[in-house]
């Protein structure tokens, strides 16, 4: 796939203080719900989204035939060609949902992007203690996690012990790793979903005025 002819799925606030470039998760493409919700949510808080699909995602919209995600260090590399494209007029963070959180975590230094986010973390495949944070120790910039509590993919009890000195997680209440409660929390996917992009948005505040 020639990446670039990658059209991106913007969502561009009246007033933007800074700029996501946000990839989506193992399953789902960039134009899933989670996605357009978390976009609509952020934009609120003044943050221009750009979506885009991996290459294996999209040549499963295109073509209706569904693949495994393609190796993680071709899609860094897809994802450090896109921030490439980026322009300079905006602050650049990058991040995603799961996968694709974890994709932009592995980036390593880069000179354009000031900080990364990831919704929903997968720490572990579920049930299985193999973890995937051996680069947390060496990461390029500041991490920041919005988690569900009940993820099966690490959840507040198995990550809370933990502390790493460049990642911060923001627990959501009852959430799952779809940021879904269960109707017994009286709480709503949306309104957790609106949570994390609040705490997004925070974090960027302090991370532009750090580098002020």
């Amino acid at each position: 796939m020639r990446w670039h002819l990658i059209k991106f799925i913007k969502d561009k606030p009246a007033q933007p203080k800074a700029r996501l470039l946000l990839a989506h998760g193992a399953g789902a493409g960039a134009g899933s719900d989670f996605m357009c919700q978390l976009a609509t949510q952020l934009q609120q808080h003044h943050i221009e989204v750009w979506r885009f699909n991996f290459a294996y995602m999209q040549r499963f919209i295109d073509t209706g035939k569904r693949s495994l995600p393609d190796k993680f260090p071709l899609l860094q590399q897809q994802f450090r060609q896109l921030i490439e494209q980026c322009p300079d007029d905006l602050p650049l963070f990058a991040g995603g949902k799961s996968m694709g959180g974890r994709v932009a975590s592995m980036l390593g230094p880069h000179s354009k992007i000031k900080a990364i986010f990831a919704f929903g973390y997968p720490f572990h495949a579920p049930k299985k203690q193999q973890w995937r944070i051996e680069h947390f120790t060496a990461l390029g910039s500041k991490l920041f996690i919005a988690q569900g509590e009940r993820d099966a993919f690490g959840s507040r009890d198995e990550v809370a012990a933990q502390s790493w000195p460049q990642v911060t997680v923001n627990w959501l209440t009852d959430g799952d790793h779809d940021l879904k409660p269960r109707v017994k929390s009286g709480l709503t996917q949306s309104q957790l979903i609106a949570q994390a992009a609040k705490f997004c948005s925070r974090s960027i505040d302090e991370v532009l005025l750090a580098n002020q």
